[in-house]
């Protein structure tokens, strides 16, 4: 969904969308919790999110699970299929009722023979995700961990989130303990900070979502710099 905030492209054209040139695929349906795929699985399809939303995990330790990212609606997943890999690295769960297409490595491959332009846009979102991910390693080694939630709280807002009536915008339900597994701490400090940023003023939350008022919080991140 978008946030209503307008936004200045930093690309000097329009990227690629993998979308048009993809033919419709069975769609698969998974209840919330449930597994899509898992580390030891092979690497043999790539995914798309029809509705719901998907959060993808590495277990870097048997207790510590870091989320690699949360895909919702027209976002792909699993794109390790593209190079062969004998086994996932990742999981890939249900955050809720999700519907997904699936196509697998061979799939794609026939389809790039006939649509070239394909893997341009395959490249485009590859580099793009690659650009996401350095930002976040870059906050991981530089950033405090207030600051850290902070970033993710504004990032999963502007992927996720709806501008609403009095300025903030409104994100679906995210647990602490998501949230904990995200910025790389415990779901205790996540708390912590949540709460704080509540009693400043930064955001609400309950059960039925999060509602962040997103220009405060990145004027925060500006003068804490």
């Amino acid at each position: 969904m978008s946030t209503g905030a307008t936004k200045i492209s930093i690309y000097e054209r329009p990227l690629e969308d993998p979308l048009v040139h993809l033919p419709r695929s069975t769609v698969l349906d998974f209840r919330k919790g449930q597994i899509i795929y898992h580390a030891d699985q092979p690497a043999s399809s790539i995914y798309l999110v029809i509705n719901g939303r998907v959060k993808v995990c590495r277990q870097a330790d048997p207790d510590l699970p870091v989320v690699v990212d949360i895909y919702r609606r027209d976002d792909f997943f699993g794109e390790g299929a593209l190079i062969g890999l004998t086994r996932r690295g990742e999981e890939a769960t249900a955050l809720e009722g999700t519907q997904v297409m699936s196509w697998t490595s061979a799939e794609i491959e026939d389809v790039l023979l006939r649509r070239p332009r394909l893997g341009l846009a395959l490249i485009q979102m590859l580099v793009q995700r690659s650009l996401e991910f350095s930002q976040r390693i870059v906050s991981f080694s530089a950033d405090n961990t207030a600051r850290r939630l902070a970033r993710s709280l504004l990032r999963l807002a502007d992927r996720m989130g709806e501008r609403t009536d009095d300025g903030s915008v409104h994100v679906l339900p995210f647990t602490h303990q998501l949230l904990s597994q995200y910025v790389g701490t415990s779901r205790e400090i996540v708390t912590h900070y949540m709460n704080q940023f509540r009693r400043d003023g930064y955001l609400r939350y309950s059960r039925k979502g999060m509602d962040l008022y997103a220009d405060a919080l990145a004027d925060w991140l500006r003068t804490t710099a």
